[in-house]
């Protein structure tokens, strides 16, 4: 290849090459050289953080096809292949070197065999079309916790999408001069049909753990190519290891307390767990719902939100139910809908929505009406089971000021939350940092339901909610959650929630908006403003406490009955839940921290304490 630079100023135009010679940047150069000379486009647009280059796009993704406008002003919508529907695991994969392994349960390829390969598909995959080289930062500009990243893509809808979802970069990494490091993504949709990848066989993910790089290619799903969501997580997490920090996979939420006192908790949640439902609770305000950095500055845990969107699920979004995100979805506004029904007037529906079901419209099965089927003669509904909604999160009523803070905001509780039919109760604290790591973070599960393909009620083992995205051994993993807090004056508690548990008769014991009353209680514990009950697993709520909160913020009795059928200490199901999570960290993580097996064995021998004492059942009451 010829010198970069003098490449990149004959294909790149003079505009865009003066601001990317701007960024005084060589390893950048160099980056973009390379893919420029070997995606091929037939132009190259590189966009600063002006609203002029934001708007350049949005227009380029009406005029190419991947964005429709609706009848509300500012909203699109976009489809994505019958095929391309969500996250593709399977040809997710990391690309390592000879000698390194991250275990068994980690998809990886040989890295030069993996990188051959999607080199392959990406050489000439954007000819004919424009690329666009974008700059973004993960959390706040000009923070401790910023990360530079710089995507390049044929995609105006994926870069649209990132406009709405990331804060603007460009003048980070111009701040950032020559020294700048930052995470690096190539992206192709590969060949097009009525605008969607047509080439879903040779869809690929490939994650370059050593040089900082995301190749995604023939897929247009924002999950397989916005880059900086799932999959910069993982180069993240890598990144925090070795710089002592955490990258989690965590909601960050404002409690509102007594005398307007604002109190900041994380929360790690699995999928269908009530992650969004918790963030997005009325009254409280909303930092960030997915995805969230933390570090210690001057002595306290702080975090900040990496993105500055949400790319959310739509399914069962109406105005009951979710009147902020229905607020917003129903206003005039910058709003990307992927994958949901479309009717001849533009506009959109999707399940659950609360309206009466159109007669017709266009879907991502192409035009639909009640009652079609698929190939398979499957029901196809009114619009995908994961259709999405993209916005920018100050869109939203409850979002919180502090969001772009440069120092994060202070962490007083951390929420660990999983599907759990039978054990935890709906509330625990953690007696101190180590125990909710290990007994409530490291020892999550999650039981699968009838919406997951499979068996049901089945429990899957996923610590802090990460598991699928974690890039570096899961035992030094949870030895980086364990020693984070090691040296702070005061840590963050630690909170176990369970919104599943169930009764006799197989019914939910608590209400959705029960876990509002659970929040307030966290928020006047972290402030020492009410007792506690010791168990064995942790400390629960007095039940007067927890009568004066649903009073005062749900205007609900909260019977004596309920708070024992809740929170009564079921040992059986814990002794058991011991057993499964003991047998998966001897047998498949050898890098497991000794702490971790002493945390459990102890938590085990409070429980066969109190079974000796007092029974398999025991009353909160009783202790």
């Amino acid at each position: 290849m010829e010198q970069p630079e003098t490449m990149l100023s004959q294909r790149l135009g003079e505009a865009s090459y003066r601001k990317l010679a701007a960024l005084n940047n060589p390893k950048l150069i160099e980056f973009i050289a390379e893919f420029v000379e070997l995606c091929n486009p037939d132009s190259v647009f590189v966009a600063a953080d002006s609203e002029e280059d934001r708007a350049y796009v949005r227009r380029k993704a009406v005029q190419s096809g991947e964005e429709r406008e609706l009848a509300t002003p500012g909203h699109t919508i976009h489809f994505d292949s019958y095929h391309d529907q969500g996250r593709d695991p399977a040809n997710t994969k990391y690309l390592l070197p000879p000698g390194i392994d991250l275990g068994e349960r980690v998809r990886s390829i040989n890295k030069e065999e993996g990188r051959r390969e999607v080199l392959d598909y990406l050489r000439d995959s954007h000819r004919g079309r424009e690329a666009f080289v974008r700059f973004y930062t993960l959390g706040p500009a000009d923070s401790a916790f910023s990360v530079c990243a710089v995507q390049i893509t044929d995609s105006s809808y994926v870069a649209h999408s990132e406009d709405l979802l990331y804060r603007p970069g460009y003048e980070q990494m111009r701040r950032a001069g020559p020294s700048a490091d930052f995470f690096r993504f190539v992206h192709t949709q590969g060949r097009l049909e009525n605008a969607v990848s047509a080439e879903f066989d040779k869809r690929r993910i490939y994650i370059d753990l050593e040089d900082n790089i995301i190749y995604s290619t023939n897929t247009q799903y924002a999950g397989n190519t916005v880059g900086l969501k799932k999959l910069a997580l993982r180069l993240a997490i890598r990144k925090a290891s070795r710089e002592g920090w955490l990258a989690e996979h965590m909601l960050i939420m404002a409690v509102r307390g007594p005398a307007g006192r604002v109190t900041y908790f994380t929360g790690a949640f699995p999928s269908g767990c009530g992650k969004t439902s918790t963030a997005m609770i009325p009254g409280e305000a909303i930092v960030g719902d997915d995805i969230a950095y933390l570090r210690k500055i001057e002595g306290e845990a702080r975090a900040v939100n990496v993105e500055n969107g949400i790319f959310g699920i739509i399914r069962d979004v109406n105005a009951e139910d979710d009147p902020l995100i229905w607020q917003t979805l129903t206003s005039p506004g910058e709003v990307i809908f992927s994958n949901v029904l479309v009717t001849e007037e533009g506009t959109p529906h999707w399940q659950n929505d609360g309206r009466p079901v159109p007669d017709g419209g266009i879907n991502h099965s192409g035009p639909w009406w009640p009652g079609k089927e698929d190939e398979a003669a499957n029901a196809i509904g009114v619009s995908h089971w994961n259709a999405r909604y993209t916005i920018r999160l100050e869109y939203l009523d409850n979002y919180d000021p502090r969001h772009n803070d440069p120092d994060g905001v202070p962490v007083r509780g951390v929420i660990y939350g999983g599907r759990d039919s039978d054990t935890w109760v709906p509330l625990t604290q953690a007696f101190d940092w180590a125990h909710g790591i290990v007994t409530m973070g490291a020892s999550l599960e999650s039981e699968t339901t009838a919406a997951t393909i499979g068996a049901e009620g089945v429990r899957r083992f996923d610590p802090m909610s990460n598991l699928d995205f974690i890039s570096i051994p899961i035992g030094r993993y949870i030895e980086a959650n364990l020693n984070f807090a090691g040296d702070l004056p005061a840590p963050p508690l630690v909170f176990g929630v369970n919104y599943f548990l169930k009764g006799p008769d197989g019914a939910y014991l608590n209400a959705p908006r029960d876990k509002k009353a659970w929040l307030k209680w966290m928020e006047l514990r972290v402030h020492d403003e009410v007792g506690a009950i010791q168990t064995p697993v942790g400390v629960i709520p007095l039940y007067r406490d927890l009568r004066h909160i649903f009073a005062e913020h749900l205007g609900k009795d909260y019977a004596a009955e309920d708070y024992v059928l809740q929170f009564q200490l079921r040992i059986p199901e814990h002794l058991a839940k011991m057993d499964r999570i003991e047998s998966i960290y001897r047998q498949q993580v050898p890098d497991a921290p000794p702490a971790l097996f002493e945390l459990l064995q102890q938590q085990r021998d409070r429980l066969l304490a109190a079974r000796e004492r007092c029974g398999d059942y025991v009353s909160p009451f009783d202790f």
